[in-house]
């Protein structure tokens, strides 16, 4: 591997320091986002930013994107060389809902327990968020000028789509951007403890596609006491059920091939893609999120028939969420239509690219020197998240995207249940650890 200044970069004394008070006041800022324009938006959050950028004297733009409450910061450091493309550094200000009666401590009270920062964003991600403004005000602390220009960006309406936030700022707002080349963004680099000496840090380098689509199904109505040969409800709920228990194949990307071999060379062992039980029950509890990307998935999540019980309808739908592995997107579309019975048919609702960059160059070589520095066991590793993010409006101006914002995580941390899920934590000192690798990591580029 080529060697990179990476390796001799030391971290700045007091990239750390505030990491978690930014989080916890970030958390605090109730951002969610039900998608339907009801919540409270990213203002609030964006002032927020904005204030501790201007307080150390970083010029930054608050801009507006849809409304007034659909806010976010921009902000563009010059390196030293402009020969030498942009990198955006980005993350979301916005969180799902939460339901405080569900958890353990209040999901926007951002409380310290057991060594943890509990609250809606912890992990998705108010945390990245901290960390990369606690980056930004090291950086402005202490005087420094990076080699290349690193924008820095904080978005609104990730949760729901990105409508209201990149998708639009790439459209209107492209100027923001210019010549940026690469991106690191959300859920990616943080780590996973396969053994006491062995600890992968996951780096997204791929993003499954996205097609949610409508199955509709017509036949005759009537009344609910007759015999009905020709009941759309039983059509759709056939629908329904072949695709919700389809198997879809196995489907070896490059990623996929890339992330299956550093698991191997890692454990000693020889795993394969052909044995999925015995892979992922090597990787605990990342399994989830690991098993979502060996092949095409498609779950059915909403239905919607009739509008009285003794009528049987003329008609009945269902949503199905459809995620393809980047190149078999046609083979996601034939499969589903080939277990449709008659009287079924697919229709497209929301059609999302799937991206896949390589795991290789001085990026990559920059990422694993800077998770060494801090963790000698620590290995970087490309996956794929079965998930959406910004990075795929960032694609559409030919910024090749990565996700990587470093955390240290304990090995019993359930990680993949804290997306979305009740109790959403992060630890403190992971944070730490992931201010310090980011500055390594950007500072050596």
């Amino acid at each position: 591997m080529r060697q990179t200044m990476g390796m001799s970069i030391e971290p700045l004394a007091d990239v750390d320091s505030e990491v978690v008070e930014l989080v916890r006041d970030l958390i605090k800022i109730d951002t969610s986002n039900y998608g339907d324009g009801s919540g409270p938006g990213e203002a609030l959050a964006a002032e927020y930013v904005e204030a501790k950028l201007k307080e150390v004297g970083i010029e930054c733009e608050r801009y507006e994107t849809t409304s007034g409450k659909r806010q976010g910061v921009n902000a563009r450091i010059e390196g030293k060389d402009p020969s030498k493309p942009a990198l955006l550094i980005h993350g979301h200000l916005d969180v799902v809902p939460a339901e405080a009666k569900d958890w353990t401590y209040h999901p926007f009270a951002a409380e310290v327990h057991d060594g943890m920062i509990w609250g809606r964003g912890a992990v998705d991600m108010k945390d990245g968020d901290g960390m990369i403004l606690a980056l930004a005000r090291s950086w402005a602390r202490n005087g420094v000028q990076p080699d290349r220009t690193i924008v820095f960006d904080w978005l609104p309406d990730e949760e729901a789509g990105s409508e209201h936030g990149s998708g639009w700022l790439v459209e209107n707002r492209p100027e923001l951007y210019r010549g940026v080349t690469q991106a690191v963004g959300e859920v990616g680099g943080f780590s996973l403890t396969l053994r006491d000496d062995v600890r992968l840090y996951l780096v997204q380098t791929a993003e499954k596609g996205i097609r949610w689509m409508k199955l509709k199904a017509e036949g005759t109505a009537g009344h609910g006491s007759f015999i009905n040969n020709d009941n759309a409800v039983t059509k759709l709920a056939e629908a329904v059920a072949a695709v919700g228990n389809h198997k879809f194949d196995l489907a070896l990307t490059p990623t996929v091939r890339d992330f299956i071999k550093a698991v191997s060379d890692a454990l000693g062992m020889e795993l394969s893609a052909d044995d999925p039980e015995d892979l992922l029950a090597q990787l605990g509890p990342i399994a989830r999120i690991i098993g979502a990307t060996l092949s095409n998935t498609a779950n059915p999540t909403m239905l919607n028939a009739g509008y009285k019980h003794n009528v049987i309808p003329g008609a009945a739908e269902a949503m199905i969420d459809g995620r393809f592995l980047p190149g078999y997107e046609d083979e996601l579309i034939k499969d589903i239509e080939n277990l449709l019975p008659p009287g079924v048919v697919l229709e497209d609702v929301v059609n999302g690219i799937a991206l896949e960059a390589p795991f290789e160059g001085p990026i990559i070589e920059a990422m694993g020197a800077a998770i060494r520095a801090e963790d000698p066991f620590g290995t970087p590793v490309p996956y794929t998240v079965s998930g959406g993010t910004d990075a795929k409006a960032f694609s559409t101006l030919g910024i090749t995207c990565y996700g990587f914002l470093p955390l240290l995580l304990p090995p019993e941390l359930d990680f993949s249940a804290m997306f979305h899920g009740v109790d959403e934590r992060v630890p403190t000192a992971g944070l730490e650890f992931g201010a310090r690798v980011m500055d390594r990591f950007v500072r050596s580029l």
